[in-house]
């Protein structure tokens, strides 16, 4: 499970202040309960998995609901080929995914897609080592089946990160999602109501993003249906 530390209590103080992040942050619970019971579905299925990794963002956390969130949205787009075996977590950074996530990984996925690093970006002590730990991320993906989102921070580790994933896209081992600079479109409009998660029109975005890089991965992929 994701660590807990002073910034998750911090937010538990602060949802009792700003009402908007209590709204967002009970949705915790039940989303991370839609997707476990989703997973169980979706790998008695036969169909081709789709396993997203991840954090909150991959989980859904500030849509409407649970089939707001950008993997729903963007296997809807694709003409729903995939059952979605989601293994993100809310709260979840980097080391997250390679220690509890990534051992969960089916053995024969179709497609795997990654968007995590926006809470190891919070703080310049977590931002410690997280070049490392990503390049170390993207050397138990599986190649030529896997998308990986770049991170839209601006900071030296940030930086570090996205020069990792575009040499690992330049030499065909994944597939790049950029969100940097304007990708991800003007804030207004696009964020929940605790300003920091996207909403239903963000997730839109996002789906968006993926939509390319995706469809590109998948046109390799003799078994897809894309």
């Amino acid at each position: 499970m994701p660590r807990r530390t002073w910034s998750s209590r911090l937010l538990d103080v602060s949802a009792k202040v700003v009402p908007g992040i209590g709204r967002v942050r009970a949705q915790k619970e039940p989303f991370a309960r839609a997707w476990a019971s989703g997973n169980r579905v979706a790998l008695e299925s036969g169909l081709p998995l789709w396993v997203a990794l991840g954090d909150s963002m991959t989980q859904g956390i500030g849509a409407r609901d649970v089939d707001g969130g950008w993997v729903p949205r963007l296997n809807a787009r694709l003409g729903e080929p995939f059952a979605v075996v989601n293994l993100s977590a809310s709260g979840a950074r980097v080391q997250d995914v390679l220690d509890d996530q990534l051992p969960r990984l089916p053995a024969t996925p179709a497609l795997v897609t990654v968007l995590v690093g926006a809470n190891d970006m919070l703080t310049r002590g977590r931002r410690r080592d997280v070049p490392a730990r990503f390049e170390a991320l993207l050397d138990r993906l599986p190649p030529g089946r896997s998308v990986v989102a770049t991170l839209p921070q601006g900071n030296p580790q940030a930086l570090a990160v996205n020069a990792l994933i575009d040499r690992a896209g330049a030499a065909g081992r994944i597939d790049v999602a950029d969100l940097r600079g304007p990708a991800l479109g003007p804030l207004r409009g696009s964020l929940a109501d605790d300003w920091f998660h996207p909403n239903d029109v963000g997730y839109e975005r996002m789906a968006g993003l993926f939509e390319a890089p995706v469809r590109a991965c998948l046109a390799r992929y003799p078994g897809s249906r894309s």
